[in-house]
């Protein structure tokens, strides 16, 4: 058998694909951190940037005892109930992600919002290929509570002096790349390597002129006003703790100067 030295060179030594029982495995496993960590997220254990770190992380690995991991620190019956997959359990109940039949032939779907605004929430079946175009106007995708065919899910969104705003729901893998020209096109990496075939990945591509999108990851239920006043408490507490950080400071500068007085 020819050594990796012997091999021709330029050849690309092939990355081995999870093999279906262990893409299975990491599935179950991803699921269940992701609940555990949107319950932890809803009684304030975890903070908005923690909750989206822990929950990019969750997409991204492809290692059932990493995922599981995320969920050590949180309170005991989350912690157990997201590890018990990675120990090899029977996987629990999770709130999975609606899906629909493949349908491939379909030809792309387009929604505008020119010069006005679109907005599609609540319970909907999201297209496998569509385009979202705003021209002075807004458009805001809630998926939700959506239905999503299995596979890649392709969306291709153009802003032009306009806005988009999408609100995905954490377990639903979010690949995003985007160019912004004197706007702003939120870059979003939230999907495995590995994708599983059974499983919603949304793909985002388009262009943001003088415009917007925005990709926010939302529980479910949680409205504007209430992801607002969590984040308004959020900042608040930061400010508290660097002031209290401050004065700490301040105190042990002082007892450093009383003892190089005497």
């Amino acid at each position: 058998m020819p050594s990796d030295d012997d091999r021709p060179k330029g050849t690309a030594t092939a990355v081995a694909r999870p093999d279906r029982a262990e893409l299975a495995r990491v599935h179950d496993a991803r699921e269940r951190a992701i609940a555990a960590l949107s319950d932890g997220f809803a009684n304030d254990v975890l903070d908005v940037d923690e909750f989206e770190r822990r929950v990019t992380l969750a997409h991204t690995s492809e290692s059932a005892e990493e995922i599981a991991a995320l969920t050590d620190d949180l309170p005991l019956p989350l912690a157990l109930a997201a590890s018990s997959t990675a120990l090899g359990a029977s996987p629990a109940p999770t709130v999975a992600l609606a899906t629909t039949p493949p349908d491939d032939g379909a030809a792309p779907e387009t929604v505008y919002a020119i010069f006005g605004g679109v907005e599609r929430r609540g319970s909907w079946t999201v297209p496998r290929r569509w385009r979202v175009v705003a021209t002075f106007g807004g458009a805001l995708l809630d998926l939700r509570e959506a239905r999503f065919p299995t596979g890649v899910i392709d969306l291709e969104v153009r802003a032009v002096l306009g806005g988009v705003q999408i609100l995905v729901p954490p377990g639903l893998a979010v690949e995003v790349r985007g160019t912004a020209i004197m706007g702003g096109f939120q870059n979003v990496n939230r999907a495995p390597a590995h994708p599983d075939p059974d499983a919603p990945l949304l793909r985002i591509r388009g262009l943001a002129f003088m415009g917007g999108v925005d990709v926010t990851m939302r529980l479910a239920g949680e409205s504007e006003r209430q992801a607002h006043r969590r984040r308004k408490i959020e900042s608040r507490q930061e400010r508290r703790a660097l002031r209290d950080t401050r004065r700490e400071d301040r105190r042990h500068q002082r007892i450093d100067r009383l003892h190089d007085d005497s």
